[in-house]
C-alpha cells in the first residue's frame, strides 16, 4: 500500500471527489481521501492522504486556509458565485476605490458567517446544497470565523483581486456576497484560486497529470511527502526496548520508562500538559502521536499511525 501525502493542483472542473477518485484508478488502491472540498470551479491546493496518512485527513481540515480571489461588484447570485444565477444587479458608480478597500479591511478579524445555501453545511441532519436544490431556504446560524488578514492585489471596478488569509470553515464566496451588501451594491466571487492549506503550498503542488505520470514510471515516491511531516512542529520521542512495544499498541508509557531520549536534546523532555508528540521506534519508524497527561504523568495516545505490515514510515531528520 502507497502511504502519504499528495499535494494536488485540483483543476476547474474536478470535485474533490474527482480528484480521488482519479487518483485511485492511478495508484490502484481504495484508501485515499482528501482534507477539505473545493467548488468545482476553484482551483488550487488540495492535500489528498494515502494509506495510513488518511488518518490525519480530520487533522488537516483544521488548518488556516490562503486564498487569491476575484470579487465582482453590482452581480449577486442563489449560490454567491459567478456560476449561479442572477438574482440581482446593482450600479456600483457610487464605489471609489478607496471606500471599497476601506470596506474590505474592515472584515479582518472574526466575525459570524451565514453558510451559503449551497454548501455542505449540514441543518438538522440534510446538507443544505440538497434543500438549495429543491428550492427550500432554511435559517442558517452564523459560524465564528477569522480572516488573518485581506490583501487588495489589483483594483479595476467593479472587479477587486485579493488575498485572503484565514481559519477553516471560512466560505470565500460568502465573504465576496458580504462585502457587497456592505457595500450597498451586492456582490459575488468570479474566481478562487487556494494558495495554501496548512503547510501546503501551491508552488509545491502537483497536478494529476503529473501524479499519473510518475505512478506509471513507478516514481510517484518523489512527490509523497511522508505523514509525519505534518507534525514538524512537535518534538519527537524515539523509543528502544518494551516501550516500543507498548507505544504500537496504543498503551500509555510513563518518563520513568523511557529508555530513550526525545528530539536532537538528548535529555528526557520536560513536557507541558497535553504536548503532543511524535512516537518513533528505534529504527526510526513512525509509530503514533502522544500526548502528555500531567495528572497520571504518562504520555498517552492520541493518533495511532503504526501498522506492522507497513514499514516505510520514514523518521523526519
Amino acid at each position: 500500500m502507497v502511504n502519504g501525502i499528495l499535494n494536488i493542483y485540483k483543476e476547474k472542473g474536478y470535485t474533490s471527489h474527482d480528484v480521488v477518485a482519479c487518483l485511485r484508478r492511478i495508484v490502484g488502491q481504495k484508501r485515499i481521501g482528501h482534507t477539505g472540498t473545493l467548488d468545482p470551479e476553484a482551483e488550487g491546493v488540495l492535500p489528498v492522504c494515502l494509506g495510513q496518512a488518511t488518518r490525519v485527513c480530520d487533522m488537516l481540515t483544521e488548518n488556516d486556509k490562503s486564498y487569491e480571489a476575484v470579487l465582482l461588484l453590482g452581480v449577486t447570485t442563489d449560490t454567491q458565485d459567478i456560476t449561479g444565477t442572477v438574482l440581482r444587479t446593482r450600479s456600483t458608480d457610487h464605489l471609489t476605490d478607496e471606500r471599497v478597500i476601506e470596506c474590505i479591511r474592515d472584515y479582518i478579524g472574526s466575525y459570524d458567517q451565514i453558510p451559503p445555501m449551497y454548501s455542505a453545511v449540514k441543518v438538522n441532519g440534510k446538507k443544505l446544497y440538497e434543500l438549495a436544490r429543491q428550492g427550500k431556504t432554511v435559517e442558517r446560524a452564523g459560524r465564528r470565523v477569522t480572516l488573518h488578514d485581506i490583501r487588495i492585489l489589483d483594483i479595476d471596478l467593479p472587479r477587486v483581486r485579493m488575498a485572503v488569509d484565514c481559519s477553516k470553515g471560512t466560505y470565500i464566496r460568502t465573504l465576496c456576497h458580504d462585502i457587497g451588501e456592505s457595500l450597498g451594491a451586492g456582490g459575488c466571487m468570479e474566481s478562487l484560486l487556494r494558495t495554501r492549506a496548512g503547510q501546503f503550498s501551491l508552488a509545491e503542488s502537483i497536478r494529476l497529470a503529473q501524479a499519473a505520470e510518475a505512478a506509471a514510471k513507478g516514481q510517484l515516491g518523489q512527490y509523497l511527502i511522508p505523514t509525519d511531516k505534518v507534525f514538524s512542529g512537535m518534538r519527537a520521542l524515539v523509543l528502544s526496548g518494551r516501550q516500543i512495544q507498548l507505544a504500537r499498541n496504543g498503551n500509555p508509557f510513563s518518563m520513568d520508562q523511557m529508555a530513550a531520549s526525545p528530539g536532537k536534546g538528548g535529555t528526557d523532555p520536560e513536557a507541558a500538559p497535553g504536548e503532543q508528540f511524535r512516537v518513533y521506534d528505534a529504527e526510526g519508524r513512525f509509530i503514533a502521536v502522544y500526548h502528555y497527561d500531567s495528572g497520571k504523568e504518562q504520555f498517552r495516545i492520541t493518533k495511532m499511525f503504526f501498522d506492522p505490515s507497513e514499514t516505510d514510515f520514514k523518521k523526519e531528520g
